[in-house]
Formats: C-alpha cells, sequence, structure tokens
C-alpha cells in the first residue's frame, strides 16, 4: 500500500475505524476493520475479509442504479482495509433541522428515491439513517457505509431497512419525523412503483408490530 500521509481518526465505530488522511495527492477516508477479541481469530479473519471485500462491490453496484457512493480506490483484503473518496459535505443528521419545510421534504424525495433504486435492483444498505447520508454543497446525496448491506429479493429485507430509516428519523428528527418519513416513502414509490411500494409498507407495519409484542411481553 503506498504510504498515507497525515491519517487522522475521525471516527471510530462498533466495527471499523475511519480515518482521513492524505493518499495519492487525493483526500481519502480509510475504513479499516479490526479484531474482534470475543470472536475465534479465524472466524473473525473470515469476517473481517468477506466484509472488507463485500462492501466495495455493493457500493459499485449501488452506483450503477443511479445512486451516489465514493468512488473506491484500494481494498486491502489481507490487512482489512479500504481506502476511498472523502467526500466534502455534512451528515445528512446535521442537515435536516436547519433548512426550511420545502427542502426537508425535497431532500427526503431524494432519499426514498435511493433506496428505491437500491430496493429495485436488490442491495439491501443494512444501516439506513441520516448518519450514513452525506449532503454536499451542490445538494446531491451520498450514500455511506454499506459494511452491514447485503444482496436480497427479499421483502422482510427491504421493509427492515425502511423500518430502520424510519425509527432514525423518530429517534434523530422526531419534530417532523413523519413528515419526513412520509416524503422517503413519496421518492420510494416513484421508483419502485405502487405494487413494490405497498408491498414493502404493509411489511414495515408488520415489523412494527412484533417489535410492539415483543415489548409488550418484555413489559
Amino acid at each position: 500500500m503506498d504510504r498515507l500521509k497525515k491519517p487522522m481518526l475521525f471516527k471510530k465505530g462498533a466495527e471499523a475505524s475511519l480515518y482521513v488522511a492524505e493518499w495519492q495527492s487525493r483526500k481519502v477516508v480509510i475504513k479499516k476493520r479490526l479484531p474482534k477479541k470475543y470472536r475465534p481469530s479465524e472466524m473473525d479473519k473470515r469476517i473481517r475479509t468477506y466484509r472488507t471485500i463485500h462492501e466495495p462491490r455493493l457500493m459499485h453496484e449501488a452506483k450503477k442504479t443511479g445512486v451516489s457512493t465514493p468512488l473506491i480506490y484500494l481494498v486491502d483484503a489481507k490487512n482489512a482495509t479500504i481506502i476511498m473518496e472523502f467526500i466534502e459535505g455534512k451528515q445528512l443528521k446535521t442537515s435536516l433541522d436547519g433548512v426550511s419545510r420545502n427542502e426537508r421534504e425535497r431532500l427526503c424525495r431524494k432519499v426514498g428515491e435511493s433506496i428505491g433504486k437500491l430496493h429495485r435492483s436488490g442491495i439491501i444498505h443494512g444501516d439506513l439513517t441520516t448518519s450514513n447520508m452525506i449532503l454536499t454543497p451542490t445538494k446531491q446525496i451520498f450514500f455511506v457505509d454499506f459494511g452491514l448491506g447485503e444482496k436480497t429479493s427479499e421483502l422482510e429485507a427491504k421493509a427492515v431497512d425502511l423500518h430502520l430509516m424510519k425509527r432514525a428519523l423518530q429517534s434523530t428528527h422526531f419534530r417532523f419525523a413523519d413528515e419526513c418519513f412520509g416524503s422517503v416513502m413519496e421518492g420510494y414509490l416513484s421508483v419502485s412503483g405502487v405494487g413494490l411500494a405497498k408491498a414493502v409498507l404493509g411489511k414495515v407495519e408488520e415489523v412494527e408490530r412484533r417489535g410492539r409484542y415483543v415489548t409488550e411481553r418484555v413489559a
């Protein structure tokens, strides 16, 4: 791997650490999956290697559907490391509160359109939150962190994806969560079509009912 200049930790997650650095005269993000001591070493190595290879493939497929994702510059499976484009902008999480209602609805519809494109191609993001979406100065929305993603045509997986999106809006943007999720679903429907949108939304409601049932049983 070429020498990285000034790597600086900017996010430490449960699965990986993210660094900003300079690489071949580019500002990049380095995603490094660190060993987990609670897993047997061989299993841990297989999991980290698989996810390091699988995530860039999903991001490339997402880009082919028309969803904006960072460019991948290098995949180092041996060291469980990915070097990718640094996207200038802010997390959508920090942007939605400071815009007008019309702009907020527009942005959420764009998010829904992107989710619809992913699902229509059988791509599940796996961690749909406004923290994993970057809003650029030109109002383009990039989806990042496909580390928990998968390829599947199962309705349940699509519903869980949208359920996570809904829960993220309720916890982070609770003052206008319903309005935002409604706009997300408008965008989703415009891409996926009425049939798929209705079927997925029905599954989302089913997932929510199961969650409430479990909570009530525990209580």
